[in-house]
């Protein structure tokens, strides 16, 4: 292991934070941690849009952020009721659904007195919030099924290098570590995001036991993400040119398309699916620089890459993450097992089709948004490095 690696980490708020979020019960199945691996190649939607087998009634507890759009849109196209449950704030164009106003902080009166089969809990902020909706919906419905994180996992290890490949220390899975509440802590006190996560895991768990299903994500991104923690690449790659690649090309990386967790998340709710998932991709292991390669892929523009040893861009105070987005040099949360998902269902679109689609999204956002990025290096801090790097010799 190497401690300036894990050092670099820390300061950039990667190691240890988020990367963003029972037997005989009826209808419901338990996850199998066996199954073979399985892999989209097309560009459709998941295993089709055809109804489901049994439509069913869906609450969504959210609906209108990030991911929650897409997975409403995929609910209703396969037939099942929804019923979406906000405060109303944010909009989105989303016909032919229920939808209840309140507040996840307390005011959960519209949905009293009500039943459905499934409960989708998309944004879950604090885990106090988790508390009330599983106290009110545990006879309501069949099914919670909780959006956590990966960053629920305490993360020890780091990848390391060996002569010209990268060896890995740890890999996480579904019985990996979880936070817990320290020493001292009591219900009602604030916890930080992978702690909140654990705690709410361990509430829908309680609440709904044997019909709990709990969804790890790693790094969400495609359109609609305006975090810009991945939509930097594609839009840095198709606009061409000499492109700062950041440390070693072989370290590993994982993220997912908001439409392909969120269809297979409906499709859990289909099938009545429990127990725990990390989810994340790709199918099978990808290094940062075949992620960036096949962002390359999807346009024709002239494209070089230099790689710049983490070492230097640490030294020249360039931050994994914020500045050059998706980046979590040698970080065990970039390589999470998910065979458990995989075997379940989880599929995914190509990175071609997620890079063009994000590109076309971002150009449909309001100028203010494109003009203030949340996460990227400027084109001009960008060739201060380039420039840097060779005059020191590379």
């Amino acid at each position: 292991m190497n401690p300036t690696r894990r050092d670099f980490l820390r300061a950039a708020g990667i190691a240890g934070a988020g990367l963003g979020l029972g037997l005989g019960t009826p209808g419901i199945a338990l996850a199998s941690s066996n199954g073979s691996r399985r892999r989209r190649t097309d560009g459709d939607s998941g295993p089709g849009l055809q109804q489901a087998p049994t439509p069913k009634r869906l609450l969504i507890l959210g609906g209108t952020g990030f991911i929650g759009p897409h997975m409403v849109r995929y609910a209703v196209e396969r037939g099942h009721e929804v019923t979406i449950f906000t405060r109303g704030r944010a909009q989105a164009d989303l016909p032919d659904v229920e939808h209840l106003i309140g507040d996840r902080d307390g005011d959960l009166g519209a949905l009293e007195g009500r039943n459905w089969d499934v409960v989708l809990d998309n944004n879950t902020q604090n885990y106090r919030w988790a508390q009330l909706s599983t106290e009110l919906l545990r006879d309501a419905a069949e099914q919670y099924i909780f959006v956590s994180s990966i960053s629920a996992y305490i993360s020890p290890g780091l990848a390391y290098e060996h002569k010209d490949r990268v060896l890995y220390e740890h890999l996480i899975d579904e019985d990996s570590e979880r936070f817990t509440p320290p020493d001292g802590w009591q219900d009602g006190d604030d916890a930080h995001y992978g702690l909140m996560k654990a705690l709410s895991e361990d509430i829908a768990h309680e609440a709904f036991p044997g019909r709990a299903t709990i969804v790890r994500p790693g790094l969400i991104v495609g359109p609609g993400d305006r975090t810009d923690r991945f939509t930097y690449w594609p839009l840095r790659i198709f606009e061409g040119g000499e492109v700062l690649a950041p440390g070693n090309p072989e370290h590993a990386n994982q993220i997912i398309d908001q439409r392909d967790i969120t269809e297979w998340i409906v499709r859990l709710a289909e099938n009545g699916v429990a127990g725990d998932f990390n989810a994340t991709g790709p199918a099978s292991r990808m290094s940062m620089a075949e992620m960036l390669y096949g962002i390359r892929a999807a346009t024709s523009t002239p494209v070089e890459f230099t790689w710049v040893p983490e070492d230097f861009l640490e030294a020249q105070g360039v931050r994994p993450f914020g500045q050059l987005p998706a980046w979590a040099p040698g970080a065990d949360l970039m390589y999470v097992d998910i065979d458990r998902a995989l075997a379940a269902g989880l599929t995914f679109r190509p990175l071609a089709v997620t890079s063009r689609d994000t590109v076309d999204w971002d150009g449909t956002r309001p100028e203010d948004e494109r003009l203030n990025r949340r996460a990227g290096i400027s084109r001009a801090r960008e060739r201060e490095v380039l420039d840097a790097w060779r005059a020191a010799g590379a």
